[in-house]
């Protein structure tokens, strides 16, 4: 399990600017008429606007697009009543995921306010300014009353999501678990551990999927007709059984559900249960019954917990964001039940349908498929906003809750994938990939604090098995002087391994020795820790390769290139640079390695570029860059690219490939479709830019790292014969991570080298 560091958290959130979010103009406010447009006179006009019509807000205003998330901090996360102020890390993390997954502003509120009447009262003034509100880590029975105050007295979406979001999530799973076994729900016996928001939601939910025979407990035993310290939504579970005890509960059971604590499921009381019981032990982060021990107790068993180290989990990031995206997008006055069981059902259906290559590989498991151990689709889906959203929207149509009716349908699927591009989630699925089986990465610049930081991340997010290179009193030194932790690094200070440094000069002499290099030079070399590890990695005693921090390129790259040299049927290696911004992911190529090829290198560079783009599971669309549009303007340059545009064609006639262009034509379809409507990149232009020189795409690529809204990876280098990685001068601890995790990824493929 991860393990995070206080003062690392701590860090995490101070770092300028503090916090997690920011508000980001979405117009150009540059000029004195951008200013006079934005703010007074121009925006006087659009009050006026809806002043006389208040649904042109949505026209005129961000509303459409905008969830309030809202606490008072009585009920957040495991850690209970801190008060709003400490809820708020939590409610901008929140914010953070609709966005991450499903592209929507949020603004967190955090208000001082426990009586309930008085916290309705402020949330109910707040309706003129969002489109949606989610409620989160409002405590127990009083949530209740504020929800349903709330969505009785606001004409805009509305969701406690503590207690709808699990109650969708894992009502899917139910559905599909009943499934798979052949039993019904309205036959099922099921148990519930706790009764707070969370567990009632699911059994209201589950009750309109037909659940009919249900016994709760609380923290205070079973719930009966007895009890008078409950609330009346609590109280409408209450059983007449005269059952007492959790054991006698179990007793023929078909279903436990947990929303409880930990350890709070003895694993005899498994062997009570029916044939097939499905267990959701959904305590976090550590459920009512560990897995392990559950499986080994009950071979015949379904689990789903709350953690991703385990299958099936459920997780609140399937739902909310999706049902909030299409809930606003038909401006819907509530979210009602039939928008909840159709999210259930879209989560439902999602899980049976083949699994995308691209999630098979961000999971490491090409196994996966409706069944036992996959039960609802991964959280790094990108089938959910379509599939969800849609179903939500649709759902809000048909029940009459939708002010915007929907009719051409594949446009709106065409919107959703607009707003959320494929970017936001490529190193996630990188990053989960390498974690399904992590591999084992030299870093010869282990004397460096990025080098070390990053390692201990590797290692504790079990995304590499670090080895670091270096003298291990100094790399001890600045771990202790910095707090780090690298139990499970191997580090190995190469000037003490005479015996395998003595191993590796031989076999560079027989590689190189016609090539300059003398068994002299050789042990001279093996001193050096780049040649070391590229030699380590030559031999199989690792199997990627990371540099670069502390040495320029240049120098960085020669021992791997004499060591490892390119692949089979390569001429050349190239460096290739990924773009995240918020129109998608972009590849730049060549930025790092050939300074002024020609056009028949380029052709090289274009073959190598196109290969990694599909590595990262993207079709690429590519452009090759010159400063003229298809003969516009003479030059060695324009000639240049206009004939390997026109080489690279006839060797890939497959790929989507045009030039010469410039950079803006490439990246505007509007442009193309105008001026160039015969070029193959006029319908959604370029994601992949080939520049002419490395000068022009080193340029751009730092240009956008540093003014252009956008976080650089890279580079990727292509064309070795084994993976073999640069990192560029002064990386962050972020730039090595996400690094080692396409070299791990690039080492589980290997033979598919990039």
């Amino acid at each position: 399990m991860l393990k995070i560091n206080k003062q690392e958290a701590l860090d995490y959130h101070s770092q300028s600017p503090a916090g997690k979010i920011e508000v980001v103009p979405t117009k150009p406010v540059s000029t004195q008429l951008d200013l006079a447009l934005a703010y007074s006179p121009g925006v006087a006009e659009p009050c006026l606007a809806i002043a006389a019509n208040p649904d042109d807000v949505y026209k005129y205003t961000a509303k459409g697009n905008l969830v309030g998330v809202i606490s008072n901090g009585t009920a957040v996360l495991g850690l209970g009543n801190i008060g709003p102020a400490a809820s708020k890390p939590v409610m901008e993390g929140k914010g953070v995921l609709f966005k991450k997954f499903a592209g929507i502003d949020c603004f967190d509120i955090e208000i001082d306010a426990t009586d309930p009447d008085e916290f309705i009262r402020i949330v109910k003034s707040l309706e003129p300014t969002f489109g949606g509100i989610n409620l989160e880590d409002i405590k127990a029975p009083e949530c209740f009353v504020i929800e349903k105050a709330l969505r009785e007295q606001m004409n805009i979406p509305l969701m406690h999501d503590d207690q709808h979001g699990t109650a969708i999530i894992s009502s899917a799973a139910l559905l599909n678990a009943l499934e798979v076994v052949g039993k019904r729900i309205d036959e099922i016996k099921l148990v519930v551990s706790g009764a707070g928001a969370a567990a009632i939601s699911c059994l209201r939910l589950y009750r309109e999927l037909g659940l009919k025979h249900v016994i709760v407990f609380d923290k205070d035993g079973v719930i009966n007709q007895q009890r008078t310290d409950l609330a009346e939504l609590q109280m409408q579970f209450a059983t007449d059984s005269p059952i007492t005890t959790l054991a006698e509960a179990m007793q023929g059971a078909d279903v436990f559900l947990g929303l409880s604590a930990a350890n709070v499921l003895p694993a005899e009381l498994l062997l009570l249960m029916a044939a097939d019981p499905i267990v959701f032990a959904l305590a976090n982060p550590n459920p009512e019954i560990a897995y392990d021990v559950a499986m080994a107790t009950r071979p015949d068993l379904i689990m789903a917990t709350g953690r991703s180290d385990h299958p099936n989990q459920v997780n609140n990031v399937l739902g909310f964001p999706y049902i909030f995206r299409g809930a606003l997008d038909v401006r819907a006055t509530e979210i009602n039940e039939a928008m909840k069981l159709a999210a259930v059902t879209a989560l439902a259906e999602l899980a049976k349908e083949p699994v995308p290559e691209m999630v098979n590989k961000a999971y490491g498991d090409n196994t996966l498929a409706f069944g036992r151990t996959y039960l609802i689709p991964k959280p790094l889906d990108p089938r959910l906003i379509i599939t969800v959203s849609t179903a939500v929207a649709k759902a809000a149509i048909e029940s009459g809750s939708a002010r915007r009716i929907i009719t051409d349908w594949q446009a709106y699927e065409d919107e959703l994938r607009s707003r959320l591009g494929v970017n936001q989630k490529l190193m996630n699925r990188i990053t989960s990939a390498a974690k399904s089986s992590p591999k084992r990465v030299v870093f010869p610049e282990a004397d460096n604090y990025k080098i070390l930081k990053a390692a201990q991340i590797l290692h504790d997010e079990g995304i590499a098995k670090p080895i670091l290179l270096g003298n291990r009193e100094k790399i001890d030194a600045i771990a202790r002087a910095n707090s780090l932790d690298l139990e499970g690094c191997e580090i190995i200070d190469i000037l003490k391994e005479d015996a395998k440094r003595e191993e590796y000069t031989k076999l560079l002499f027989e590689k190189r020795g016609r090539r300059g290099i003398t068994l002299y030079e050789g042990r001279r070399l093996l001193r050096e820790r780049n040649y070391y590890g590229s030699m380590m990695l030559e031999c199989g005693d690792a199997d990627a390769f990371i540099t670069g921090l502390t040495k320029d390129y240049g120098k960085s790259i020669i021992p791997s290139l004499q060591v490892i040299g390119v692949e089979d049927g390569v001429q050349r290696v190239a460096g290739m640079y990924i773009i995240q911004h918020k129109k998608g992911p972009f590849f730049f190529a060549d930025t790092t390695v050939n300074i002024d090829p020609t056009a028949e290198e380029m052709v090289d560079i274009i073959g190598l570029t196109a290969r990694a783009v599909r590595f990262f599971d993207t079709e690429p669309r590519i452009a090759v860059l010159s400063y003229s549009n298809f003969g516009s303007n003479a030059g060695e340059l324009p000639g240049k690219a206009r004939k390997a545009t026109e080489l690279a064609k006839k060797r890939y006639p497959d790929l989507i490939l045009d030039g010469e262009m410039q950079a803006n034509t490439a990246l505007s379809p509007q442009l193309l479709q105008e001026h160039y409507p015969f070029s193959e990149l006029a319908e959604k232009g370029a994601n992949t830019l080939i520049f002419p020189n490395v000068v022009s795409g080193n340029i751009a690529y730092k240009i956008l790292q540093e003014i252009g809204g956008a976080e650089v990876i890279g580079p990727v280098l292509m064309g070795m014969r084994k993976p073999v990685h640069i990192l560029q001068l002064g990386a962050t601890v972020r730039d090595i991570v996400n690094m080692t995790a396409i070299a791990v990824v690039d080492a589980q493929t290997y033979g598919q080298t990039l």
